[in-house]
């Protein structure tokens, strides 16, 4: 007899058994025992019955109802390995040690740790920065440092705290964690990203300082037929919240990869927020329409510079074809015009909902990035014209020296900012579950963050974390942020060989990239396939 036979043999006993009985005690005190027992079997059977009948599932066609038992480990499994299997150093995409320091930044809890250091320092791939015999003095540092961000063609510069928040769209994080991030950001005195989603009311009706960014959708800056509007962007660009604009050419967690919002999602609000019809699906392409060439994106950079009044103008991406960035510095040196700003953003970012394989096997990592770019733009002689951004998995003060190191003069952080909201990495963003109400645009889910408490932990973590990155400069003997260099990270490539970033990725001479130039071994092909006039060349 097999499982499916077992089971309807024994449910057709089990039933006749509790209703005899039931039938037999109806009378009796006691009948409330075997009239229960048939109350709970009868949807179970009818349960078991339904799994032999149905055809997708072979686990519950071939052992019904025993078979679901399957799928709801399937569904615990997360939640024991977070909390009862894995250590605390071997989480992922966030350790628990990391996560732990975040929480009790944000709550200013005490972040320190008992009886030494549980990473394995002799392991291949282990870090650590210098410190200094003559440190400074980390009480007369200033504890919140900025960097000027505009350049020569800007009216607006704006001076931008190290750490601030990463691009994360309405849509994608609730209202309320929209607006605690954003009020967090002006308690604390940082900016916040926008994201590609479009410039929602909750981003601007707290006063925090904005990075408006525009992806290939223009959402917040388009017309009717889905390109890009001049009158559009200059409404929003010159609001006085908005203080640099980020053109998004791709982002480190799916780079190369458009985006669908379904008729379903697309509300009444969200097409305001979107300028699109309500109801109806919208696409965001995977490449930009406003521009195809190197010298047509620094021409389009021009353009929004001026619509928005002189402000900071800065594009975003994750490195793939190291000859297509290339091809924009030859463009930035041919017409002598740069943006304000890059954002590098790594391989390792996070985002709401990807395809795994261009989640875990597309995109640059971020340090390598940060190296190639950093030294393209030296290359080029032009590594002077503008500041550098890195994003991906940035979460404590090491991890903010340690991109500065390899060039980057600010960074962001997106993950790390969401679970200073309360974020517990349930790994449920693309199913509108969220059970922390961060990343869901469920009502009863989003009722659970209240505003005005996790703002405050927003600021709290932030300040928390650039202290601890600036305490940390300190006990190396580095005075300011824009000091930190290459010799002062160290890595352990093998495990009786370590090495300084500068030896790992050491730095290209000034001008070797310009035409004439002694072009570095690493470089040449990638050069010679690169042009200001095309951003494929064969």
């Amino acid at each position: 007899m097999n499982n499916r036979q077992l089971f309807a043999v024994s449910s057709i006993i089990i039933i006749a058994v509790l209703a005899t009985w039931t039938y037999l005690w109806w009378h009796h005190d006691d009948v409330v025992i075997p009239a229960t027992l048939l109350i709970i079997a009868v949807p179970l059977v009818y349960l078991g019955f339904v799994d032999m009948i149905q055809t997708r599932q072979s686990i519950k066609r071939n052992f019904p109802l025993f078979g679901r038992l399957r799928y709801v480990f399937e569904n615990m499994r997360p939640k024991i390995q977070q909390y009862f299997v894995e250590s605390d150093t071997d989480g992922a995409p966030i350790n628990r040690n990391e996560r732990s320091v975040i929480y009790q930044r944000a709550k200013k809890q005490i972040d320190t740790i008992p009886f030494g250091t549980q990473l394995d320092v002799y392991a291949e791939g282990y870090e650590w920065i210098t410190h200094s015999i003559a440190p400074k003095d980390f009480h007369k540092m200033e504890h919140h440092p900025r960097i000027r961000f505009g350049g020569e063609k800007c009216t607006q510069p704006y001076d931008m705290s190290v750490l601030n928040v990463s691009a994360m769209s309405f849509g994608s994080l609730s209202k309320n964690a929209i607006e605690a991030l954003n009020t967090g950001a002006k308690l604390g005195g940082f900016a916040h990203n926008t994201g590609e989603g479009g410039l929602s009311p909750y981003h601007l009706k707290n006063g925090g300082d904005i990075i408006w960014q525009i992806g290939t959708g223009y959402f917040g800056a388009r017309s009717e037929d889905g390109n890009f509007s001049d009158e559009a962007f200059r409404q929003n660009a010159t609001k006085p919240n908005v203080k640099m604009i980020e053109i998004k050419l791709s982002q480190g967690a799916k780079p190369g990869h458009g985006g669908i919002l379904p008729a379903a999602k697309n509300t009444p609000e969200i097409a305001a927020i979107r300028l699109v019809k309500p109801g109806t699906t919208v696409y965001s392409p995977t490449f930009h329409s406003a521009f195809s060439t190197p010298i047509e994106l620094i021409r389009f950079i021009e353009k929004l510079r001026a619509l928005s009044g002189g402000k900071p103008i800065g594009f975003k991406l994750c490195i793939g074809r190291k000859s297509e960035f290339l091809s924009i510095c030859k463009a930035m040196v041919q017409l002598d015009s740069y943006p304000d700003f890059i954002t590098v953003d790594g391989g390792e970012g996070g985002t709401g909902a990807a395809p795994p394989e261009f989640t875990n096997f597309v995109g640059m990592p971020l340090l390598d990035a940060l190296d190639f770019v950093d030294n393209a733009l030296i290359g080029f002689g032009i590594r002077d014209k503008m500041r550098l951004i890195a994003s991906g998995k940035i979460l404590t003060g090491f991890h903010m020296v340690r991109a500065m190191a390899l060039g980057a003069d600010t960074c962001n952080s997106a993950r790390a900012m969401m679970m200073a909201l309360g974020c517990i990495q349930a790994l449920e963003c693309n199913k509108n579950t969220c059970p922390t109400g961060v990343a869901t645009q469920n009502p009863a889910l989003m009722k659970g963050l209240v505003i005005e408490d996790k703002k405050i932990r927003v600021a709290n973590y932030h300040k928390n974390t650039v202290e601890s990155f600036v305490e940390l400069i300190a006990a190396a003997g580095i005075s300011h942020p824009t000091k930190i260099n290459r010799s002062h990270v160290y890595r352990r490539v093998f495990m009786n060989l370590v090495k300084t970033y500068e030896e790992i990725y050491p730095i290209i001479p000034k001008g070797s990239l310009l035409e004439g130039g002694d072009t570095p071994f690493d470089f040449e092909e990638y050069l010679k396939h690169s042009s200001a006039e095309v951003f494929e060349t064969v």
